[in-house]
């Protein structure tokens, strides 16, 4: 399992102390010191979709001209600027295999996302068999 982000953003330091405190085992990647490939995020676009993924709500977005802001319509504008700023990334995305399990970590009141909580469900167990019934 691998965390993206980047190390000094307050979200990422919740995510990180979620899966501390409840032992899961991850590496994580800083996107803003180690960078990011146009691969990676183009395959986070296609799964989890550009709306998803760009941060609409920090700094960063709003200091872009509005002009920049109104070209971003598709994949293809979206993933261009995401590249070129990776602040405007919404934060963590957490991945297992290839697959982005979560964007974002923003549970209420001190409590994770579902997506996170879902690490910690196990399957439930198969029922007994009761002595009484017949063997296949």
């Amino acid at each position: 399992m691998k965390l993206y982000g980047i190390h000094n953003c307050g979200t990422v330091k919740k995510a990180r102390a979620w899966l501390d405190e409840h032992g899961i085992d991850y590496g994580f990647h800083d996107f803003k010191k180690q960078g990011i490939t146009k691969t990676l995020l183009a395959d986070w676009v296609q799964q989890v979709g550009w709306q998803k993924l760009l941060k609409k709500t920090g700094p960063t977005w709003g200091q872009l001209p509005d002009a920049v802001k109104a070209s971003i319509r598709d994949d293809t504008s979206a993933l261009a600027l995401m590249l070129e700023r990776p602040n405007v990334i919404r934060r963590p995305v957490l991945e297992r295999g290839g697959k982005v399990l979560a964007t974002g970590f923003s549970g209420r009141g001190g409590n994770a996302p579902a997506e996170y909580e879902n690490l910690l469900a196990r399957p439930p167990s198969p029922q007994p068999r009761r002595s009484n019934q017949p063997f296949d």
